[in-house]
């Protein structure tokens, strides 16, 4: 289990929803490589609105035609890992923005293992 505490650094890339990899959404790929990575932990995020470099904005309103609605996906981990991760981000997001942010870790806590609903 990764430990994390203290000075950490997040990593949020925003794509649109209908971006791909070898036709899977490319959220999903980036969450498993950086599962695969052993990387603290990701989380995927859909926007009702938003636009980008290309100006053009996407929207859930029933009028609007678009489905290509943003997504953000966020990782946070040790600045040393994140920084180890970022090849494979420069491989796959061909269109969209990655940032970086210091940030400080509080709480990271998982479940035991036994079901608690």
């Amino acid at each position: 289990m990764t430990r994390l505490h203290g000075t950490a650094l997040r990593v949020t890339i925003f794509i649109g929803e209908n971006d791909a990899f070898h036709h899977r959404p490319l959220y999903n790929e980036i969450v498993h490589r950086s599962h695969k990575a052993g990387l603290a932990g990701a989380s995927v995020f859909r926007g009702i609105e938003g636009f980008g470099a290309s100006s053009l904005v996407h929207t859930t309103r029933l009028l609007s035609l678009s489905e290509d609605l943003p997504v953000a996906i966020v990782i946070v981990d040790s600045e040393e890992r994140i920084r180890a991760f970022l090849p494979q981000l420069d491989e796959l997001v061909t269109e969209g923005l990655v940032i970086l942010d210091d940030c400080e870790v509080i709480r990271y806590a998982g479940r035991d293992g036994r079901d608690k609903r």
